[in-house]
């Protein structure tokens, strides 16, 4: 189904070179969708290293410039923070080691790329002497003028790395459902992906994503749940998946497919996580000591009320232990009442719908929601509701809240008089609203499956491939 007929808002943009594709169009031999997909996700993935140019000028040592251009990114202070720069298994139980750098406090598989990288790193810039690094004071080594070239040569190769993956991830999407391509290019064009993807790691687990919607439209339940598992060792959110595959299992009668498909997760997030578990038990359960105990951080709905309710002669705090209670209470009822949806809808729902609805639940309530977050959900976003109005509707609020954090941790946007910027607080409930607007939207073609562009597109092609039959 070409876009330019399919939806409204493309239709209207084509009118600028000529208008719709008309029913005698041919293709091009050589420029094939997917192609066009990726040459755009290429562009895309360009302009957002071009974006954060200002930044790797200075390698990202000016304090403010990383928030005034917006070019703000993890994984240089990671680099050097985190042992990188001595080439430091992340999960070393050295004593040495862990007396000078904190342990990776993400997923195994974050840990490993970002270890791996570093070598690859290290070699590029001539595989230098660490030897003198070991006995010098991190925060000194972080300032080397080798170690800064090292630092840019590593953003780099994550950016390759991170381009590679979009591309992969770009092919998958347009693979999922061959007769509409074209709704990977809500991906391959998102001004999210552009602004966000060099952010942190965050695209790894993305592509996992992807890979798992492209295996279960296959009916290969066993690599589905192993991409899941992969994806889940890498970011912990490509686990609800599982809830859109019980549902799904469940409408179907389809029991063994789901256990299937929850073994394969299981055993390979078991296997990717067995070297972490081997060499450093205790650095590997940093991440989920470091998940439960901190507090309500950015980007979240907790930090909007601690910080409201913080300006009355009451200061209040909201415990790490209440966060995680109620926002995993109120996540658990989210997920049964997209059960509920997905039990009931009048058609079979689709992977992407279902799992948009749980992580999107799970963002909207969690006690930390950074800018690059926004990734996790673009994959299924675009397949879930697969209409650029909603899309944009919804990415315009991301792009307002990834202004408004940087401005307001420059301090930008703190009142005059003192106190907490209110326009951050909007900026974030801003970003819920837009957020919800597409929940709604994916929920609306659940339940009235005529709504669905998917849907409607299908029928569109029986009704024409039986018109010409007759």
């Amino acid at each position: 189904m070409d876009p330019t007929v399919d939806d409204p808002v493309v239709g209207t943009l084509s009118e600028v070179v000529g208008g719709p594709v008309g029913t005698r169009a041919g293709r091009h031999p050589w420029w094939t969708p997917v192609r066009v997909l990726l040459a755009l996700t290429a562009i895309c993935m360009a302009l957002g290293m071009v974006q954060k140019g200002n930044c790797y000028d200075d390698t990202w040592q000016d304090g403010q410039a990383r928030y005034s251009h917006m070019c703000y990114s993890d994984l240089p202070y990671l680099y050097t923070g985190r042992g990188f720069a001595e080439l430091n298994w992340p999960y070393s139980d050295d004593a040495q080691v862990r007396a000078r750098f904190s342990v990776m406090e993400y997923p195994v598989g974050i840990a490993y790329w970002a270890w791996g990288t570093s070598w690859v790193t290290h070699w590029l810039n001539g595989s230098p002497d660490l030897e003198p690094r070991y006995g010098a004071p991190t925060d000194q080594v972080a300032g080397w003028p080798k170690v800064h070239r090292e630092m840019r040569i590593f953003v780099i190769v994550n950016a390759l790395g991170f381009a590679v993956l979009a591309l992969l991830t770009t092919w998958l999407l347009a693979g999922v459902n061959p007769r509409r391509p074209w709704d990977a290019a809500a991906f391959a064009l998102s001004p999210a992906l552009l602004l966000t993807g060099l952010v942190n790691w965050d695209l790894l687990a993305v592509a996992f994503v992807a890979g798992a919607l492209w295996a279960w439209v296959r009916d290969r339940p066993v690599l589905t749940g192993v991409l899941i598992g992969l994806g889940t060792a890498t970011k912990l959110y490509p686990l609800f998946l599982l809830g859109g595959v019980l549902v799904i299992c469940l409408r179907q009668r389809r029991y063994r497919t789901f256990g299937v498909t929850v073994l394969g997760a299981g055993a390979a997030w078991f296997v990717a996580n067995l070297p972490a578990l081997l060499t450093g038990p205790s650095e590997w359960k940093v991440f989920w000591s470091f998940n439960s105990d901190r507090g309500a951080d950015l980007g979240s709905i907790w930090l909007v009320v601690q910080q409201a309710l913080d300006t009355t002669p009451d200061p209040f705090t909201f415990e790490p232990h209440t966060i995680n209670v109620v926002s995993w209470l109120f996540f658990g009822l989210w997920c049964l009442g997209v059960a509920a949806l997905g039990l009931t809808s009048p058609a079979n729902p689709r992977l992407a719908q279902l799992g948009f609805l749980v992580v999107a639940g799970f963002l909207l309530i969690n006690k930390v929601y950074s800018p690059q977050y926004v990734l996790w959900l673009l994959p299924l976003a675009v397949l879930a509701r697969p209409r650029w109005r909603d899309l944009l509707i919804w990415q315009a609020g991301e792009i307002f809240y990834f202004a408004a954090v940087w401005w307001y941790l420059g301090g930008y946007l703190a009142p005059a008089a003192g106190g907490d910027a209110g326009f951050y607080w909007a900026a974030t409930l801003v970003r819920m609203a837009a957020e919800l607007y597409l929940v709604a939207m994916v929920a609306r073609d659940l339940w009235d499956p005529r709504r669905d562009p998917v849907r409607q597109s299908a029928q569109a092609v029986t009704m024409r491939s039986n018109a010409v039959a007759v």
